[in-house]
């Protein structure tokens, strides 16, 4: 058990609710999307429901070669959710498996503010990206619990003066940067696919692939600010 302050939720992520969540749209994408190639992506975002809203995100062919992906973000939606400052994320995922598949749960906002709770990609089967964008601090867990197909409890502490991971109950890194006091952005989650600069894109006979997050929550402490 953590030794910390009490916290009660802020968010239990609801993935039908167009009020916490809005589909197939970001502006962490060149002009809110759909396409995203300058970042290595074969993305072509879609509102579809069944891309998202369901807690599976998938992604799926299409004939010119790109990619219908499905994307979830607090960012635009009635409730605009965001996470601050000392707010802890849980969530439970599980992997997906074909090569190319390129899932995350991250935070945006205006253009930045990114903190990568986790990126992953299969042709590096164990090993999970832990990253914090705002003051450059990047960890690379590898672990046999991190398989494609496997599934992972996933906490992150947005820490003003540490970003601290913990998978499995296991803590696994605190980077010693955080975010700062001030720190707030809006969550993403969604499914990329990789065009192959950085990562092998999809092999030619794969047309679909997925990955879940059964649940996700972001808890609060009592005396925090917003």
């Amino acid at each position: 058990m953590l030794n910390e302050a009490p916290r009660f939720p802020v968010l239990t992520a609801d993935f039908t609710s167009p009020a916490q969540w809005v589909a197939g749209r970001s502006w962490a994408y060149p002009d809110g999307g759909p396409v995203n190639p300058g970042d290595d992506k074969l993305d072509h975002l879609v509102p579809d429901a069944e891309y998202s809203r369901t807690g599976t995100f998938r992604a799926r062919r299409r004939p010119e070669g790109t990619w219908s992906t499905g994307l979830l973000t607090t960012e635009g939606s009635d409730e605009d959710f965001m996470v601050r400052a000392g707010d802890v994320l849980e969530a439970r995922v599980r992997l997906p498996v074909a090569q190319g598949a390129w899932p995350a749960i991250w935070t945006w906002r205006d253009g930045g503010q990114e903190v990568d709770v986790f990126e992953y990609h299969p042709d590096n089967p164990d090993l999970l990206e832990l990253t914090n964008h705002v003051r450059g601090a990047h960890h690379s867990y590898r672990h046999p619990s991190v398989t494609p197909g496997g599934l992972l409890d996933l906490r992150v502490e947005f820490g003003a003066r540490s970003v601290t991971w913990w998978v499995n109950d296991s803590h696994v890194y605190a980077d010693h940067r955080g975010v700062g006091t001030h720190w707030h952005a809006h969550l993403i989650v969604n499914l990329s696919v990789s065009a192959g600069r950085f990562h092998p894109a999809p092999a030619p006979d794969v047309s679909e692939m997925s990955f879940e997050v059964p649940s996700l929550r972001v808890c609060r402490g009592a005396g925090a600010v917003g």
